[in-house]
């Protein structure tokens, strides 16, 4: 099927997306060959880097980090099995653009959600559509947070962009409580009632998650399950809100930057971040105690080796740094953020990557794994070579979008530049400075890198239509940028 076709079955509606794979009927779950895997995203929400025991390693000597907080063994399990991005990062670091981008290939302008509750442009073509074209049976739990200002926001099949068993997909929202309702539906409970194994949200997202897994089927599957967590509110069932100790929360250095020489804010400041971090990380070992539990699912089912499982997240936490609390903001963490695969039919156990891959390269990435041809809107590269461990011409950036705050910018290995159309730019030397504690975009020395870097945005954001191009171009000329188009 070429690409125009592919477009055209797209366009036909659900029904005519699922189309018959040939594969036989047979009880229990499915057992695709090598060209058509099943595909498990376990997608979370607000989850830092320095969470994870896998990435928290390679921060031991970062004063913001120090140490590893939480042993997260389910989900390094992937990394050991399979491969761990260490520079992957989200291109906006905010809920709804971020979801978009991973699900599309496109960028926030271009998918239409640029901003937190708008929906997604409904002719975009996610990868579930994509799939579903395919034969695959689809289906989706947790938050999506595409579907505009709805909450929670129950998806139907007629929005819920190609994942067909969608009964327990919720458009927005952060409950700690949701129950099983008897017509087959769930309920959530206000913020502050917390469930207990069973109604707990990610608990009983990890227990939908499972039941779908077991389901008989003769084709192969693609499910993704997002955990509301470990965003606000810092709220989760015991054991593990009390599992951590504030005292053992290591301090970010730059923690008081609001606050200089006030003593008794800085305690009061410090008091609030451990209580908050001891109760995120519990948080996320919450998740990794469900990971395991869904890993064992595939593992009884005999399909873990023939399922292609992706565990990442929407945006990092700053919990503390910079002053900072949650994401919205331009410093790496909420930036760069986890993305590990496991897929031994072609993932080479252990292995590393450190090229540059963002969200908007995930649809393709994911499709190019599976050897099936993308619809061909996606704005974003196929990083599968470096999966597979394959030579691939490569060049290491990631873009920023944020055309809600009009602000665009660039990581690279050793910078990031955030222009802004107020002209308060900001440079940071990632080598030197990796706690971005010196804007260097003022600095007579630094003016060279500003042109060169401002160039490669301003270039960027043209090639992708972006509407913040007019902005940018101005800044790029008061920087001295020639030789635009």
């Amino acid at each position: 099927m070429n690409r125009r076709d592919l477009l055209k079955v797209i366009g036909l509606g659900s029904a005519a997306l699922a189309l018959p794979t040939g594969m036989p009927a047979k009880a229990g779950p499915a057992r695709p060959n090598n060209t058509h895997p099943n595909l498990l995203i376990l997608h979370t929400d607000q989850l830092s880097c320095w969470a994870l025991s896998a990435y928290a390693g390679r921060l031991t000597k970062t004063p913001n980090y120090g140490k590893v907080l939480v042993e997260t063994p389910h989900i390094d399990s992937l990394a050991n099995k399979g491969t761990i991005l260490y520079n992957f990062f989200t291109n906006s670091a905010v809920c709804t653009p971020s979801r978009g981008c991973l699900i599309t290939g496109r960028y926030p302008h271009a998918h239409g959600a640029y901003r937190n509750d708008i929906e997604m442009n409904r002719d975009e073509v996610t990868i579930a559509r994509v799939l579903q074209s395919r034969g695959y049976e689809t289906g989706y739990a947790g938050k999506w947070h595409l579907d505009g200002e709805p909450r929670p926001g129950w998806l139907t099949q007629e929005r819920s962009m190609g994942f067909a068993d969608c009964r327990f997909m919720f458009n927005r929202g952060h409950w700690k409580k949701i129950v099983d309702q008897p017509d087959g539906t769930a309920g959530v409970s206000p913020y502050n009632i917390i469930g207990d194994r069973k109604t707990y949200t990610t608990d009983w997202l990890a227990d939908k998650t499972i039941d779908f897994i077991r389901k008989p089927r003769s084709k192969p599957f693609f499910y993704m399950v997002s955990f509301p967590d470990p965003h606000t509110p810092f709220t989760v069932r015991e054991p593990y809100m009390s599992m951590y100790k504030p005292e053992d929360m290591v301090v970010p250095s730059t923690l008081n930057e609001s606050a200089p020489g006030n003593k008794k804010a800085a305690r009061k400041n410090e008091e609030a971040m451990r209580k908050d971090k001891a109760h995120y990380c519990g948080l996320v070992k919450c998740i990794d105690d469900n990971v395991g539990r869904i890993l064992d699912s595939l593992r009884d089912g005999n399909i873990l080796d023939e399922t292609i499982i992706v565990l990442t997240t929407d945006h990092g936490e700053y919990m503390g740094e910079h002053g900072l609390y949650g994401k919205n903001q331009w410093y790496r963490t909420a930036y760069q953020i986890p993305f590990l695969v496991r897929w031994p039919k072609k993932i080479r156990a252990g292995t590393v990557i450190d090229r540059f891959v963002t969200n908007v390269d995930v649809q393709q990435t994911l499709l190019g794994l599976m050897g099936i041809e993308p619809c061909g809107r996606e704005q974003g590269r196929d990083a599968s070579p470096l999966l597979r461990g394959e030579p691939v011409e490569w060049k290491d950036e990631a873009m920023i979008h944020h055309s809600s705050l009009q602000s665009a910018g660039i990581f690279t290995p050793a910078y990031e530049l955030v222009l802004k159309a107020d002209g308060k730019h900001m440079l940071f030397d990632r080598v030197n400075d990796p706690e971005q504690t010196m804007n260097l975009s003022g600095s007579p020395e630094h003016s060279d890198i500003m042109r060169d870097l401002t160039g490669r945005v301003v270039r960027h954001n043209i090639d992708v239509r972006s509407p913040d191009v007019s902005w940018l171009k101005r800044q790029a000329a008061e920087l001295g940028v020639k030789d635009l188009a």
